[in-house]
């Protein structure tokens, strides 16, 4: 197999990788009290493309083993529907009402850029960017004693060069930016890739050679962080690729059996099926390096499965309504696992969670709770991890797409409207998570209550100005 292939050459350089990085191992030690912290961030990853959440075509042993071994969420929610607003609201504590990035792109303000897309033709859009002033997770952290560092997929910088993650709280970076265009381009076999402010050749994939991709580079990259830092506290978010279209990956060979898929339908089970793979050598390094104890490992996606997965084939979204870019479940509802050996429980918990929980939530791991920021959206849920039970689901979760979608769960109702002006659906999750059967005309009361209650939880935007906030 390639990867297989490509994991001495890529094993060799490990840890001599970013020599320029200064000598970190001056600080405090993780315990398992005060652990390092990985984050691992699918991108576009169905609620069901994982065995562990029942799928039956997809090999994710890896990512099974952390949930089998520690604590899953059956009822955890991404920031938003679609990849900058959800990791935005991941990133600060804020849903995406009030966070600085609402959408993709933004409606008003921000930068003008071109775009990439799947096919390879390029586009003008506008995007908003984090900004010096917004206090992110590496910052958190940074304060917090850690040694921080963001690994692959950022998509909060818009077209700011200025504003990539180690100008937004993190000290090391090592990826891809919207502003740098050509960056991850192609999509999976990169030839360029930034080491912070500097833009690096990966000489394998000159010439469009698909020799190193790009899940192995992110893993190796991490590792090497890891390596560096295996002396102190460190905070590693790794965000990975994969399973994003455009599905490019050359080795399908998990799946060549199946002669009746088509090759998309492949494409996308190995791009996850590697990506689980890379997730083990991950926790091998932790294993070898006596680091797995004192390490808190959390896994999620950003989002649900995209349109072009084989949502019907594979079962990516677990039969749930909607997909990526809306906000029924099948767009926000996603995996998380949460694992530390000797103190994470193993256990399927349903409490409501969701992306703006985890501003508090590291901060309290990390034990300077003061580090956050008075204006999150989130609470504290690291008692879920570690078999106490605390109530999440009685407070109000609420997302948006500023003018054209938003909703609002409230313990077991949800309201939602994806359409513009459209009229609110009401659904009881709890007996309906399919979001099948719409109670308004039973329930209208609720429904001009959970009305109500998203007006307030959502503050205007110079960037995505909607009539109503001129009201």
């Amino acid at each position: 197999m390639k990867y297989r292939r490509n994991f001495l050459a890529a094993a060799t350089a490990i840890i001599a990788a970013n020599a320029e990085a200064a000598d970190n191992n001056d600080g405090q030690q993780a315990t398992p009290e005060r652990p390092n912290i990985i984050f691992i961030l699918a991108d576009d990853m169905g609620y069901g493309d994982l065995a562990c959440y029942g799928n039956k075509y997809i090999q994710t042993p890896n990512i099974d083993r952390l949930a089998r071994t520690g604590t899953s969420f059956t009822q955890a929610y991404a920031g938003s529907g679609i990849s900058s607003p959800s990791r935005c609201s991941l990133m600060t504590g804020k849903n995406s009402g009030n966070t600085r990035i609402r959408d993709n792109q933004c409606y008003a303000g921000g930068m003008t850029g071109l775009k990439i897309n799947p096919r390879g033709d390029t586009t003008i859009v506008r995007r908003a960017n984090l900004l010096p002033e917004d206090v992110t997770l590496g910052t958190v952290m940074t304060r917090s004693g850690y040694r921080t560092c963001l690994v692959n997929k950022w998509h909060l910088d818009g077209y700011d060069p200025q504003a990539a993650p180690n100008h937004r709280g993190f000290q090391e970076f090592y990826g891809w930016t919207i502003a740098t265009v050509h960056s991850n381009s192609p999509y999976y076999y990169p030839y360029y890739r930034l080491h912070g402010d500097s833009l690096i050749n990966i000489k394998e994939n000159e010439h469009d050679a698909h020799v190193r991709h790009n899940t192995e580079i992110s893993t190796d990259d991490a590792i090497s962080f890891i390596h560096r830092n295996k002396d102190r506290q460190f905070f590693l978010f790794l965000g990975y690729d994969a399973p994003h279209e455009p599905y490019n990956i050359d080795d399908t060979s998990w799946y060549d059996e199946h002669g009746d898929w088509s090759m998309n339908t492949k494409r996308y089970a190995a791009l996850v099926t590697h990506m689980d793979y890379n997730i083990g050598r991950l926790l091998g390094t932790l294993d070898n390096l006596g680091l797995r104890e004192n390490t808190l490992v959390i896994f999620a996606s950003d989002n649900g499965a995209a349109v072009m997965a084989p949502l019907k084939e594979l079962n990516c979204g677990a039969g749930l309504k909607g997909r990526k870019g809306q906000l029924y479940e099948g767009g926000i509802k996603v995996p998380l696992i949460v694992n530390q050996p000797g103190r994470v429980p193993a256990r399927q918990i349903g409490n409501l969670v969701y992306f703006p929980d985890f501003m508090p939530t590291l901060a309290a791991l990390a034990g300077h709770p003061e580090n956050t920021p008075d204006d999150t959206n989130g609470i504290d849920i690291s008692p879920l991890f570690f078999g106490r039970n605390i109530d999440t689901d009685q407070r109000p979760l609420y997302w948006e797409f500023p003018g054209k979608q938003r909703a609002l769960r409230l313990g077991e109702w949800k309201a939602v409207t994806v359409r513009k002006n459209a009229p609110l659906e009401l659904y009881n999750i709890a007996s309906d998570p399919t979001e099948s059967d719409n109670l308004a005309a039973q329930h209208p009361d609720m429904v001009e209550k959970m009305d109500k209650m998203m007006r307030q939880m959502r503050t205007p935007s110079p960037n995505y100005p909607i009539p109503e906030d001129g009201k």
